[in-house]
């Protein structure tokens, strides 16, 4: 064996897992390129500046920003209108959820104090669901057909993301 066939062996050997280095680079970009794309996919091209924003003002805009204009105006003024009611009512149910959590972590544990927090989460978010449905009720009655429909044919984040809230 010569020193030029050491070589050449050592850099065979060299090439293989320089070319395996690449290929395992290359698909790793591609997974986070691909993760980008069903990341940009999900969110509402149409609302940047609220996509993360999960307050009720926030989600207003979303479904605002899918409807026609005139129906986006009437959604937004009847927000104004009705926001203390509906963000106290979201703020009493998230109150409640942190009177629950704290149930959870009460040394000694106290099952009956748990349970009791949450039946008071569950009937502050029934009083928080009640505020919205009637507030979109109202609201579909003063709009138009096509923004009914688009109301309609919008996706619920659930079903969008796949993730409850």
């Amino acid at each position: 064996m010569t020193f030029t066939g050491l070589t050449l062996r050592g850099s065979e050997g060299f090439s293989r897992w320089l070319l395996l280095a690449s290929l395992a680079l290359n698909l790793f970009f591609i997974g986070v390129g691909g993760a980008l794309l069903m990341t940009n996919d999900r969110s509402d091209a149409s609302a940047p500046h609220t996509a993360g924003d999960r307050s009720v003002a926030g989600r207003i805009e979303r479904v605002a920003a899918t409807l026609p204009h005139e129906d986006a105006d009437r959604l937004r003024a009847a927000y104004q209108a009705r926001r203390d009611e509906i963000d106290g009512a979201r703020a009493a149910y998230r109150d409640r959820q942190d009177a629950m959590r704290a149930a959870l972590r009460a040394q000694p544990f106290d099952l009956e104090a748990l349970k009791a927090a949450m039946v008071e989460m569950r009937a502050a978010r029934q009083i928080f669901d009640r505020r919205i449905h009637d507030f979109f009720a109202q609201l579909a009655s003063q709009m138009s057909a096509a923004g009914r429909q688009k109301l309609a044919d919008r996706p619920s984040s659930r079903r969008r993301t796949g993730t409850s809230q």
